[in-house]
């Protein structure tokens, strides 16, 4: 995969307006070699064909699929603006990510660009960049912005029988997860749990702890604590305040009474419910018949420009609409969401599954299927 190095970055930038922006990083990209003189034009193409801007800060300018040819090598060249320049439709981009790729050996770092770009508090991050290390250890993911939460987290309906065994196994999967070593689970098991009502507990510990993370237990069996019901333990690994977001979910929920929807769901409706998303509505759309499957035609795969074309097709539609590339990781996202549609790494002859929910779902999944066998705006 394609991988930043500090030679890369170039700080403390100005631009009157992006057209300006991709100049410069257009003229450094040809003077490392990258690119022949002409790719200029076929960045500004590609500009004036959609907004390369990819949210939180971030643009990723780029040529036309017609000026490919113009590369000579796979690179990058990347252009700090501490003061913003308008990206157009009231966006500021304050790191500008100029892409030369032969082929799709940039869709690695556009995946990895986007998963770090979905949290919170990015921008502000780049904004207040005084380094290239600084830059590359946030775009690489090594600034924590949010804390690690996913179904491998997760153990649901483990039989334990007594708080001990509830704290062990959370801990443990946090250990398993690289978050925390040994001593955290120790630690951990000695921590009185705070009981946040209907059988939910809460407890932490930041002995141990490389990353902050969060891990979710039932139990199928009768359980108590201080005579008090077990009946689900959240558990916080925390060496930063990543977490913040969770627990503010998390305090809601126990205000709105509502320990029992997160008690009885599943594992990705729990990931949901915490991360203050949309549970993903397969199932039902499933059940309705609502589901599409589509092979990707673009030989370069999902890159930002077909990515685009697909976001704005369904967001013309009232519909939720969830995607998944059934030859990626297996997970579920907004197709409404650019750097989330990106983030799934489609290649050529991909497939993804579509599934919708709503008044117009039929429609949505009839209109995706043709946009995506017409090109997505790609011969």
């Amino acid at each position: 995969m394609l991988k930043l190095n500090e030679s890369d970055i170039t700080l403390q930038q100005s631009a009157e307006n992006k057209l300006d922006a991709i100049r410069h990083i257009a003229a450094a990209l040809t003077n490392k070699g990258l690119v022949a003189e002409g790719y200029v034009q076929g960045m500004l193409n590609r500009e004036e064909q959609n907004s390369t801007f990819l949210g939180n800060g971030i643009a990723i300018p780029h040529g036309t699929t017609d000026t490919r040819d113009l590369v000579k090598q796979t690179g990058v060249a990347v252009y700090h603006f501490p003061q913003g320049v308008d990206w157009g439709d009231g966006n500021t981009a304050y790191l500008a990510i100029g892409i030369a790729a032969k082929s799709d050996e940039h869709l690695g770092i556009l995946k990895q660009l986007t998963k770090v770009l979905s949290a919170d508090g990015v921008e502000a991050r780049l904004k207040q960049a005084s380094s290239a290390k600084e830059i590359i250890a946030l775009l690489n993911g090594e600034v924590q912005l949010e804390a690690e939460f996913d179904a491998a987290s997760i153990q649901l309906q483990f039989p334990a029988s007594d708080m001990v065994q509830m704290s062990a196994v959370a801990g443990g999967l946090l250990k398993n997860s690289g978050c925390s070593d040994a001593s955290f689970v120790a630690d951990l098991v000695t921590k009185t749990p705070t009981h946040l009502g209907g059988g939910l507990w809460l407890v932490g510990s930041h002995v141990g702890v490389s990353r902050t993370a969060v891990s979710f237990v039932t139990t199928a069996n009768h359980c108590e604590y201080n005579n008090l019901p077990v009946k689900g333990l959240l558990a916080f690994s925390a060496c930063n305040d990543a977490h913040q977001p969770i627990l503010a979910n998390l305090t809601q929920l126990v205000f709105d009474k509502q320990q029992s929807t997160l008690l009885s769901a599943s594992a990705e409706q729990v990931i949901a419910l915490l991360k203050g998303e949309e549970s993903n509505a397969a199932s039902d759309a499933s059940s309705s018949g609502n589901v599409a499957v589509f092979k990707i035609k673009n030989a370069h795969g999902l890159h930002a420009r077909p990515g685009a074309m697909l976001v704005a097709e369904a967001k013309k539609f009232e519909s939720t609409i969830k995607v998944s590339n059934l030859n990626g990781d297996g997970s579920t996202v907004n197709a409404k969401s650019l750097m989330k549609v990106i983030a799934l790494g489609v290649k050529h002859g991909h497939q993804l599954q579509f599934t919708a929910e709503g008044p117009d779902a039929p429609q949505a999944l009839e209109a995706i299927g043709a946009a995506i066998s017409s090109g997505l705006g790609e011969s």
